[in-house]
């Protein structure tokens, strides 16, 4: 079964440190997690276990922990700190053809279970970068975030 510490370990080295980019939507961000979601925290002081706390809170939706597979669980956790759980779990619905409805509950548990991870986890890849081209599409100013944002789908 998957553990969330080991996710939320790999999600911390991706995420970095404070940063305050005026073409990243987010604003100030420390560890991936703005200053909107934290208003009353100066969030240059995060410390990394609040971050961990936040993530657990707010990231980490109950059934991951009945994910069978590892990596499977850490990138969908990743995938939804970086663009938001209910996208996450919505592009994890398509590629299982399943309903789409961004959350994951009973069915999708059962279908990632179901699926032999290395051909999910690379076809959730692939559908995850062609959404980070999206967004650079959609988005000019977000465009100098696509090609981290596609490493990272691929770490």
């Amino acid at each position: 079964m998957a553990n969330f510490e080991i996710a939320v370990t790999l999600t911390i080295q991706h995420e970095g440190g404070y940063t305050n980019n005026p073409a990243d939507p987010g604003k100030a961000t420390n560890m991936g997690i703005t200053q909107e979601d934290l208003p009353n925290q100066n969030i240059q002081e995060l410390t990394q276990a609040q971050a961990i706390a936040y993530y657990s809170e707010h990231y980490w939706k109950s059934l991951y922990s009945e994910i069978e597979d590892q990596h499977v669980a850490n990138k969908l956790f990743d995938l939804g700190v970086l663009f938001g759980v209910g996208t996450a779990v919505q592009m994890m619905q398509g590629v299982l053809k399943l309903t789409v409805d961004g959350v994951f509950g009973p069915a999708t548990l059962a279908a990632v279970n179901e699926s032999e991870p290395l051909s999910l986890l690379t076809a959730y890849k692939t559908v995850m970068v062609q959404h980070a081209i999206d967004i650079g599409g959609a988005h000019p100013q977000e465009r100098q975030f696509v090609v981290g944002w596609i490493r990272r789908v691929n770490s």
